[in-house]
């Protein structure tokens, strides 16, 4: 009996790392400063953003940019700043995390 339950919790701690370890990502970027999670900061929350972008094919690669390059005019009148600390890996995890995000 104690060889399932081992298991349970070794697979329940790989699938939980990879989002915290994303959200870490986000941290560090210094991504949280504007935003959270569940509510607006001076950004979207980002349950907003994944709302916004879900199913659509082309999200990851459209936001990285975005996270990257900044962006204007979507959620309002404050611009998002370009984030040069950011390269393309790293603002696609961050961006994937988002968008797992319900």
């Amino acid at each position: 009996m104690k060889r399932p339950l081992m298991l349970i919790a070794a697979v329940s701690t790989v699938a939980v790392a990879p989002v915290f370890a994303n959200q870490e990502l986000a941290q560090k970027k210094n991504c949280m400063a504007c935003h959270a999670v569940d509510k607006k900061l001076v950004g979207p929350s980002y349950k907003d953003v994944a709302a916004k972008y879900a199913g659509q094919k082309d999200a990851v690669d459209k936001l990285a940019q975005k996270v990257m390059k900044g962006g204007a005019g979507v959620w309002g009148a404050v611009p998002m700043p370009a984030n040069a600390q950011v390269n393309e890996a790293e603002a696609k995890q961050i961006v994937n995390w988002i968008l797992s995000l319900k």
